[in-house]
């Protein structure tokens, strides 16, 4: 019984630290059997010993994952938000610098009322603008300070409710399912409620249908479950 617990306990651990088993499981397409499979080498190391397979199957399948809490879960936050397109978009990553950044900040002050996110890293500085744009923003930088600039691309904006900010799993939900249509992020930045993600422009259709189609599906889910989406 104690080996048993103690297996039991560690597989929960594993899978409460992984997002994307937990949705496996929440949502039933999960492979008990794979899993037990994939996690065994974890579940043995953590536990300092070799486990029995058929008690890891059985403890994968007494799993109940967090995937989703009573209120607010992933599904719920999902259900309430929108999706739009910001198609012909441009991307310039810049050398982390005073100059580009004092320039950088004067490109926002300058184009309020344009399409125009910047962040920000360690070493680098990344901004997304109407392609319109693109020459004329390209002549506030020196050559040396740009690392790299796109053309052609979209921003597709998932705007959520304010549950998003506590709610673990919803943006990494987003990225699974376009990654499923193996489409590729170039690009990705969250503002409070907002999730944007850039993505090439041949690849704004397929991604679009696959987030509202998700969106769809957290929706029926939710007036299933609670007869009504809650606002």
């Amino acid at each position: 019984m104690v080996n048993a617990i103690s297996i039991s306990k560690v597989v929960k651990g594993v899978i409460n630290n992984d997002l994307s088993l937990q949705d496996a499981l929440s949502r039933k397409y999960a492979n008990y059997t794979a899993i037990a499979r994939l996690i065994k080498p974890k579940v043995e190391k953590d536990l300092g010993r070799k486990v029995n397979f058929d008690s890891l199957i059985t403890s994968v399948k007494r799993i109940k994952p967090r995937y989703q809490s009573e209120e607010g879960g992933i599904e719920s936050v999902l259900g309430r938000s929108v999706v739009n397109v910001r198609t012909d978009v441009a991307k310039l990553n810049l050398d982390k610098s005073k100059r580009a950044l004092e320039s950088a900040r004067n490109i926002l002050a300058t184009y309020q009322e344009e399409f125009l996110q910047v962040s920000e890293s360690y070493s680098a500085i990344t901004m997304i603008f109407d392609q319109k744009l693109l020459e004329e923003i390209h002549k506030k930088f020196n050559d040396d300070d740009i690392l790299d600039e796109q053309s052609d691309l979209a921003a597709i904006i998932v705007h959520s409710p304010k549950e998003i900010v506590r709610t673990p799993g919803v943006v990494l939900t987003i990225y699974t399912k376009i990654a499923e249509n193996h489409v590729n992020i170039e690009d990705t930045v969250s503002c409070f409620t907002d999730t944007i993600v850039v993505i090439r422009m041949d690849d704004v259709a397929r991604t679009f249908s696959s987030l509202t189609d998700l969106i769809s599906e957290c929706r029926g889910k939710a007036k299933k479950g609670r007869g009504v989406i809650p606002k």
